[in-house]
C-alpha cells in the first residue's frame, strides 16, 4: 500500500515504489541520497528536485525551505 509522503506527487511516488520505498519510514531508513541514486539507476527521469523533496520530507519541512547549504551538500553526494 502506498502512503502519501510530504513534498512528493504521484509520479515521484511511483518512482519510489519501484525502488521499494512505500512509506516515510522506508525513506528515512534508506535515506534520501540512497533512494535518489536507486531511482537514477532505474533510469527514471529524475532531477535534483526529487532529492531535495525527499530530504525535506525526512526533515518534515517544505522542500522550498531546505537550506541552500543542505542542497549543496546533497548535490555533492550524488555527483
Amino acid at each position: 500500500m502506498t502512503h502519501k509522503i510530504r513534498n512528493l506527487g504521484p509520479v515521484s511516488m511511483e518512482w519510489l515504489n519501484a525502488v521499494g520505498v512505500f512509506t516515510l519510514d522506508d525513506l528515512k531508513r534508506q535515506g534520501a541520497v540512497k533512494v535518489y541514486q536507486k531511482t537514477k539507476d532505474k533510469r527514471f527521469n529524475v532531477s535534483l528536485n526529487l532529492l531535495y523533496a525527499m530530504e525535506a520530507a525526512v526533515r518534515n519541512i517544505d522542500w522550498r525551505a531546505l537550506p541552500l547549504a543542505v542542497k549543496q551538500e546533497l548535490k555533492d553526494k550524488v555527483q
